[in-house]
């Protein structure tokens, strides 16, 4: 636990209301809210403030060092796969560890599928020794279910289906004997506009009214006010095309920028090219918050120069130089002398915290904010929550442009969502 006057953000009056419940009343939590609504902020103030033994954990590596916690598989030391909860096993490092745990925050929960949140709970009661639903620990989970489903192979949704009754973290049989409550953040700090506020809300649940044509497509095939706007697709080819074809239209020599690595980091978490090709004139994103606070996760600039292992971005005008950053992959652990939780770096990635940024897919747009935004919806959508996560992106309904209308068909919901929140 840390004093809270370090933490960078102050919380609004209504996340601080959250973080004392979750103190005082020892119940499991969902806390979600629409996009833009701070749930992170609220995530890594608890993670830094809470006066319990926490760990945090996430279903994807990105995720994870994203939160600067542990996947959860290998935090449980889960197999991979559809996961059978009478062959699980424990190993003697995890089991220490799950003794020590008093809260367990878990973010993006909605990516969490049925039997891993059971395999959870069964691999706490076995550690903690305990009948109780996850052992006694508090689970504390955070996501938005429209937004991020989980990932399942088309040959399992049936196994789903008939055992379950669904793919959804909220569909594992411990939710049957232990209660839930589901906490709304409701103020958005992204958008201001109410017209806008609610045109989104609207899309979130699946629902098609008459201002989606009169205001949203009124935006279709309107011209940008200048290039460089961050354009976003649901699909990786066309991204890759066009990011590719506007790096070849630069003259001058490429740069490579290759990131420094320590330990083992997959390819498929590194939040940026572990070898960042660049050029000047490059339209890029920031991909973190910057400490002074001159940009934030999803700022566009362009390359304003490059020299050997510097690299100066220009933004709104200013002409910064940006440092490398590092992403750290943890691991949780043992104190051998206070026997308390600690955690231990086990890699590291440096590399400067940008990417290329003419486009970028929909799902790799989570959790940014701009304030223009092109949409490339391509020819349909094709997965839940598309539609909404590309949109709510953008802080004003004046700074979407739109490549086509948006149609009832594109806005795919889950009913079984709607009916759980």
């Amino acid at each position: 636990m840390r004093d809270g006057s370090a933490f960078e953000t102050p919380l609004s009056a209504e996340q601080l209301r959250l973080f004392q419940e979750i103190e005082t009343s020892h119940s499991h939590f969902y806390i979600t809210g629409d996009a833009g609504t701070g749930k992170s902020v609220l995530l890594k103030y608890l993670k830094e403030n809470t006066r319990f033994s926490a760990a945090v954990v996430a279903p994807t590596g990105m995720a994870a060092l994203a939160v600067g916690g542990q996947t959860i598989h290998s935090f449980f030391g889960l197999p991979l796969g559809l996961i059978n909860l009478d062959t699980l096993t424990l190993t003697r490092h995890a089991a220490t560890v799950l003794r020590k745990l008093d809260m367990l925050i878990v973010d993006e929960v909605s990516m969490v599928r049925a039997d891993v949140m059971d395999a959870m709970d069964t691999l706490l009661r076995m550690a903690r020794r305990r009948d109780e639903p996850f052992g006694g620990v508090v689970m504390i989970m955070f996501g938005d279910l429209s937004q991020l489903p989980p990932v399942v192979e088309r040959a399992l949704g049936p196994y789903f289906a008939e055992h379950y009754g669904g793919v959804y973290f909220f569909d594992a049989f411990v939710w049957q004997d232990a209660p839930l409550a589901i906490r709304r953040l409701t103020h958005i700090f992204r958008q201001s506009d109410d017209y806008f506020k609610m045109i989104l809300a609207h899309i979130r649940r699946g629902e098609w009214i008459s201002e989606i044509d009169e205001a949203l497509n009124d935006r279709v095939n309107r011209t940008p006010p200048h290039l460089g706007i961050l354009t976003l697709s649901p699909l990786n080819e066309r991204v890759n095309q066009m990011n590719d074809n506007q790096m070849g239209w630069l003259s001058g020599a490429a740069q490579v920028f290759p990131a420094t690595v320590k330990g083992t980091m997959e390819s498929t978490v590194l939040p940026t090219d572990s070898h960042l090709v660049l050029k000047v004139g490059a339209q890029v994103m920031m991909i973190k918050n910057d400490r002074e606070k001159r940009w934030v996760n999803g700022t566009v600039g362009v390359v304003a120069a490059l020299e050997d292992n510097r690299v100066w971005v220009e933004i709104d005008g200013n002409r910064y130089e940006v440092k490398p950053e590092k992403w750290e992959k943890m691991r949780y652990g043992i104190d051998p002398d206070s026997g308390a939780l600690t955690t231990q770096v086990v890699s590291e990635f440096k590399q400067f915290p940008l990417k290329l940024a003419w486009a970028v897919t929909i799902h790799k747009a989570q959790g940014i904010t701009v304030d223009q935004l092109i949409i490339d919806w391509g020819d349909r959508l094709f997965a839940h929550g598309q539609g909404y996560v590309a949109l709510s992106r953008c802080r004003t309904l004046e700074g979407l442009f739109l490549t086509r209308s948006l149609r009832p068909q594109d806005i795919i919901v889950d009913p079984r969502i709607i009916q759980f929140v």
